[in-house]
């Protein structure tokens, strides 16, 4: 059940970095969380960090983490690695851990990621997770990497990508509305005969071709969209050594 999301991004291995290891960046392009915080850690240690997602408005659900990176690999790869908890009642996910994993390739880099969590609730916070978090979860994921892909590669601020995320879904949610509410026979009272007739032919045709749009259509190129990032591992994957060193340590 363990989440794998992974995307190409054209853009240089350090800046990648900066972008995902910054907490000020990273709470920027992750939809995930709404503020991303280190606190304070003696040398030797792994980074612990704090972190806040806004649920609803007067909602925020916080939890604590640590973190550790290898910014140097004999392979030319990165890795960092993360466990994370959250004691709040309300939030389904109680802890995990996961991995960013940094490739270098040809024309850029592979980015991925690897985690897991346990949900708590119980039966109930199990059955909620499988059906609805964890898919979201994994959408949430995808998005906010192609939301940084769009960054790096075309200078689109995560803030101007999610405005064209949102306007781009209200296009779709009203060409559906118009579909559904509008192309049908007698929706336009006071019409003549023959007008109404045509209408009642070319609706059904309409609608077919409206719904494909609304639903099917390829996003736009700036706007964000978590189909074009890759959810399944194309090998088998195994975490990293630095989580299991991080998970001996925390």
């Amino acid at each position: 059940m363990g989440l794998y999301i992974e995307a190409h991004i054209r853009a240089d291995l350090d800046e990648l970095w900066d972008h995902t290891q910054d907490p000020a960046r990273h709470q920027r392009w992750d939809v995930r969380f709404t503020e991303i915080g280190l606190l304070p850690r003696a040398d030797g240690e792994p980074q612990r960090f704090r972190y806040a997602t806004r649920v609803l408005p007067f909602l925020t659900v916080a939890g604590t983490g640590v973190s550790a990176g290898e910014r140097e690999r004999p392979d030319g790869t990165r890795t960092s690695a993360l466990r994370f908890a959250s004691p709040h009642p309300l939030s389904l996910l109680a802890e995990g851990s996961g991995y960013w994993r940094y490739v270098p390739v040809a024309d850029g880099v592979r980015f991925l990621t690897g985690y897991d969590y346990r949900p708590r609730w119980g039966a109930f916070g199990a059955l909620a997770d499988r059906l609805l978090f964890r898919p979201l979860m994994g959408w949430a994921t995808a998005w906010s990497f192609d939301r940084l892909r769009l960054w790096l590669e075309r200078g689109i601020t995560p803030e101007r990508a999610r405005y064209n995320w949102l306007a781009e879904l209200t296009v779709r949610t009203l060409v559906l509305g118009l579909c559904l509410t509008g192309l049908v026979r007698g929706s336009l009272p006071g019409l003549p005969g023959p007008v109404t007739d045509a209408l009642a032919y070319v609706c059904p045709l309409l609608l077919v071709v409206g719904v494909s749009l609304a639903l099917f259509k390829a996003p736009l190129a700036g706007t964000p969209a978590a189909r074009r990032c890759v959810r399944t591992p194309p090998a088998p994957v195994r975490a990293p050594r630095l989580l299991r060193t991080l998970e001996q340590q925390s």
